[in-house]
């Protein structure tokens, strides 16, 4: 087991002491990380979506900005602007919140398209391009936004075309019992879950970590039957007759780099069909389409995900 990959491991527990009863979360979360992808976090409020990615953020020693989408944001708050001095009549610019190694966009279906679009741009060229001149984003600049499961008046929800540049979907569900427990009891500890309190743990990782964590998984051997498997589950996606949508070839070049990374974080340098399975649902929640009278039937699509799953043999 090399350094990074136990320093991996000790983040992902320290993620698990703090936020507590998100375990499935955690590790999805750090293979989406691994592999380089953005991830969208959905819960009810009260879950530790923002606690989550603030405590990861310190974890890891990377530079973290945290953005508040409401229907007044302008593409420019983003990005940023040049912004005029008049005592040296020269343009200052005033970079916005997305130059930062750890983006969290919060709520972002609450924001108009145009600045949605401002956004996305960022996340899929790494870059942004302010009055013709175009700036490079951090190497490790990582997005992860935020959706509430409840309210939807007044938002504006996401295009496939947009959710399809996520790596990942994450459900954020409520903990069970003894988990809600460990939590009060951290809580009456006299751990606060405020700025001060998180800036005093402990780091386990450095940004230079994260970075070669990532060239390793790009090396993890994938087999030309696990390829396969792993093309026959997408074309099963797209004949599967409750679905209006399947999965992009975008989608099967991000299932095989998240597949590595699950690979990796397992200990392994090469992939399994159980890595393909256990990334599934996370990369393909957002991106399959239910025909209208599947929905009327009441279908989710988690299950849709396991019958296409359990229909495709299992290399061996």
């Amino acid at each position: 087991m090399s350094e990074n990959h136990a320093t991996l491991n000790r983040l992902g527990e320290s993620l698990n002491q703090v936020v507590v009863g998100q375990s499935a979360v955690v590790q999805q979360l750090l293979i989406a990380l691994l592999a380089g992808g953005h991830v969208i976090l959905e819960g009810v409020p009260g879950t530790g979506k923002t606690l989550l990615v603030k405590v990861l953020a310190t974890l890891v020693q990377a530079d973290f900005k945290r953005v508040q989408l409401t229907p007044d944001i302008l593409p420019a708050d983003i990005t940023g602007t040049n912004i005029l001095d008049f005592n040296n009549r020269t343009f200052i610019l005033k970079k916005g919140p997305v130059f930062t190694q750890i983006l969290l966009a919060d709520e972002i279906n609450r924001t108009p398209p145009k600045t949605q679009a401002a956004l996305l741009e960022a996340m899929e060229e790494q870059q942004v391009t302010l009055d013709g001149e175009t700036l490079p984003l951090p190497e490790l600049f990582w997005v992860i936004a935020t959706q509430n499961s409840l309210e939807f008046e007044g938002t504006y929800p996401l295009p496939e075309a947009q959710l399809d540049r996520f790596l990942f979907k994450l459900i954020v569900d409520y903990p069970d019992s003894n988990s809600e427990k460990q939590m009060l009891l951290n809580r009456q500890a006299g751990f606060q879950t405020r700025r001060l309190d998180i800036a005093q743990l402990k780091s386990i990782a450095t940004v230079e970590q994260i970075i070669q964590a990532r060239e390793a998984v790009k090396a993890i051997k994938v087999s030309e039957k696990i390829i396969d498997y792993l093309l026959e589950l997408v074309r099963n996606t797209r004949q599967h007759p409750d679905l209006a949508l399947g999965a992009s070839p975008r989608s099967a070049v991000a299932w095989l780099q998240s597949s590595k990374a699950s690979a990796w974080l397992s200990g392994r340098d090469y992939v399994t069909p159980d890595d393909i399975k256990v990334v599934a649902p996370p990369l393909l929640r957002h991106r399959l389409i239910l025909k209208p009278e599947a929905l009327l039937d009441g279908l989710m699509i988690e299950a849709v995900i396991g019958s296409i799953l359990d229909r495709v043999a299992v290399p061996r």
